[in-house]
């Protein structure tokens, strides 16, 4: 059994500008006293070809976590643009939320991200090299992707999950994000979960208690 349920994710700032920085504000449970940290971890997939593209924008620690309820705003700096392929700079790609608990990632949160340009010439006529400073950020935030990841939570044992696309087999409780980030941002043609938020009145920005529950 779980002890740790993410309530959850409120995307701060959407959308943006392509440099500004990445700020999640998380609601967590823990329904018994962790004794270790939490270690979070806040990553900007860099192409869709290869995780070699994949960049750690940062890493945090949380802990000893007393049982209740927790709220933190992660915030990261945006992505190195001298490690992005030039040919996967705009259009749609994907940032990960994870948390792993004695080095042993039990969840994982994705959303979809579009990057385009703001001025419409741009977008019709897009320059052979990007600009970023020209860029917004608009990252899908209604829609994530949870998955979970089945843990021990009573010693170090590895579970075997270590990136976005090299999952354990048997320990994975939902569908990782399973699909192509090519393409444009269309809302209706993504495989994701159902949207409770505004039937809920809740924040466009912010996730579905039922849907971040993990």
């Amino acid at each position: 059994m779980a002890k740790v349920h993410i309530t959850n994710v409120v995307v701060l700032d959407n959308p943006s500008s392509f440099f500004n920085p990445f700020q999640f504000e998380l609601t967590f449970e823990c329904i018994e006293e962790l004794k270790e940290d939490l270690e979070w971890k806040m990553i900007y997939v860099g192409s869709a070809e290869s995780e070699d593209f994949d960049q750690i924008l940062d890493t945090i620690y949380v802990g000893p976590v007393p049982e209740g309820r927790h709220i933190f705003v992660f915030q990261a700096d945006p992505p190195d643009v001298t490690r992005i392929p030039e040919q996967d700079a705009v259009g749609v790609t994907i940032v990960l939320l994870t948390c792993s608990y004695r080095g042993q990632e039990f969840v994982r949160v994705g959303y979809f991200i579009n990057n385009e340009y703001a001025d419409p010439e741009l977008r019709e006529n897009p320059p052979p090299k990007p600009q970023f400073e020209k860029l917004t950020r608009n990252i899908l935030a209604s829609k994530p992707r949870v998955t979970r990841f089945k843990i021990n939570w009573d010693d170090a044992t590895q579970n075997g999950a270590t990136s976005h696309g090299a999952l354990a087999d048997g320990n994975m409780e939902q569908d990782n994000m399973g699909c192509s980030v090519s393409g444009t941002m269309d809302e209706n043609s993504l495989a994701m979960p159902v949207d409770n938020t505004q039937s809920n009145g809740v924040n466009e920005n912010s996730n579905s208690l039922a849907m971040m529950e993990c």
